[in-house]
């Protein structure tokens, strides 16, 4: 059986030119996502270098632009195009956020994705010990 969600999504939030490029970073960021763990740890790690870490406000508009024009990362099952588009968005704007991976820590087993800035969570509704780390870029 499956369930259908409604998603809360302001059309006129998001600037025109940032939505363009937030859609060129959601594709980008969709077709990463079908790389092994190892080459998205790659190519992230290549990305970062110059970076200068970003600010949480910095994160959390990237995330907004990204949930703004895809349905897939606004979705809960779209933690990994998501992750990805917030932290390409966000090194195009010059910063760099942590990229991490892990799995929660009671059953049952799920993975997820998710963006830290200024050591937390971006964006997410879940306590800051909720999940393991199993690898980061920061």
């Amino acid at each position: 059986m499956s369930m259908h969600e409604a998603l809360l999504r302001r059309r006129g939030a998001v600037p025109l030119p940032r939505r363009v490029l937030a859609l060129c970073v959601v594709g980008a960021a969709r077709l990463l996502a079908t790389q092994p763990p190892g080459r998205i740890r790659a190519v992230l790690s290549r990305l970062r270098r110059g970076a200068r870490p970003a600010t949480a406000a910095q994160v959390q508009a990237s995330r907004d632009a990204v949930v703004g024009v895809s349905l897939t990362c606004a979705a809960r099952e779209g933690c990994l195009p998501r992750s990805l588009a917030t932290v390409l968005l966000t090194r195009l704007d010059g910063g760099w956020a942590t990229w991490c991976v892990g799995v929660r820590r009671v059953p049952p087993f799920g993975a997820h994705a998710w963006v830290e800035a200024e050591g937390r969570m971006v964006g997410e509704d879940y306590p800051a010990d909720y999940f393991r780390t199993l690898f980061r870029v920061s």
